[in-house]
């Protein structure tokens, strides 16, 4: 089974961390704080949330971030951020096939699985799957085809941390499936990556934990082309999975502006919340 998490990566992402920067005409700038939306964000309640949900909503408020693409494990915290319709805050809901974790290693070969995916889309708000795991020939499951057949049929999304191989399965299910992309592969080559966007328009990357983006705070020239190329497909998140992700909240919004500012304006505002915006409103 893929690592669930890739820890090494979260030293180099604090280290990015710098005052929150803003944006302007070309550039990001002092003028003004570039809104965010959070496109991994987990409240787990398992068995209780680290914050209580106004101490979240707070968290929110406090490092410009106006929506989030939110799961849970179980989906009681998913419920509770979009139940409370807090004016400052756009939950875009997604349906995680996890009761509990170990979960994230059965859930694919699990029949309840489809039960629980069923019942939660009657409450007639999620827009997606996931986030779930896969690595590999898991993709293969006859639960996971099932998955992607439902997401296509109700058109809603996938958000898959999933390996190259995983991912290239998931396509085989369905050409028509939309997926986000989570941790982009976490190190897969940045010309596969390209290679991906260019071969299935329904992908889109989402950044947390992605490693290489920069080098000393400084957007690789790699990236940079790949962002200012393809700005309409990719997705920045927080990935609260464990209690010192929420506690480094400002630090990882922080890393994301501090090299959002190195892009065009308009490419940094579509990764930053555009996106999100097109794709779930």
């Amino acid at each position: 089974m893929m690592r669930i998490r890739c820890l090494c990566f979260l030293p180099f992402c604090l280290a990015l961390g710098i005052a929150a920067p803003t944006y302007g005409a070309d550039l990001v700038t002092a003028e003004t704080t570039l809104p965010v939306f959070d496109a991994h964000l987990h409240y787990n309640w398992e068995p209780a949330p680290h914050l209580p949900l106004e101490g979240v909503l707070a968290l929110f408020r406090e490092n410009g971030v106006t929506g989030i693409l939110a799961t849970s494990r179980p989906n009681d915290g998913t419920r509770a951020l979009y139940e409370a319709q807090s004016k400052d805050l756009w939950v875009v809901p997604f349906i995680r096939p996890y009761r509990v974790r170990p979960d994230i290693q059965t859930w694919m070969s699990d029949p309840q699985t489809e039960e629980l995916i069923a019942t939660e889309f009657k409450r007639g708000y999620y827009r997606g799957i996931g986030e779930f795991h896969l690595t590999g020939p898991a993709a293969k499951a006859p639960q996971v085809k099932k998955t992607v057949a439902f997401a296509v049929e109700h058109k809603l999304y996938l958000h898959a941390h999933a390996d190259d191989e995983a991912l290239e399965i998931l396509y085989r299910h369905s050409p028509e499936a939309q997926i986000i992309w989570a941790h982009t592969g976490f190190s897969t080559d940045p010309a596969k990556v390209e290679a991906y966007l260019q071969r299935y328009p329904g992908l889109w990357c989402e950044l947390s934990y992605r490693y290489g983006i920069t080098e000393g705070g400084q957007l690789t020239p790699e990236w940079r082309r790949l962002f200012e190329k393809y700005p309409d497909r990719f997705l920045i998140g927080s990935d609260t999975w464990v209690k010192e992700r929420w506690d480094n909240y400002a630090s990882i919004m922080a890393a994301y502006r501090g090299w959002l500012k190195q892009l065009p304006a308009e490419a940094a505002e579509k990764i930053a919340y555009r996106n999100a915006e097109r794709l779930f409103r």
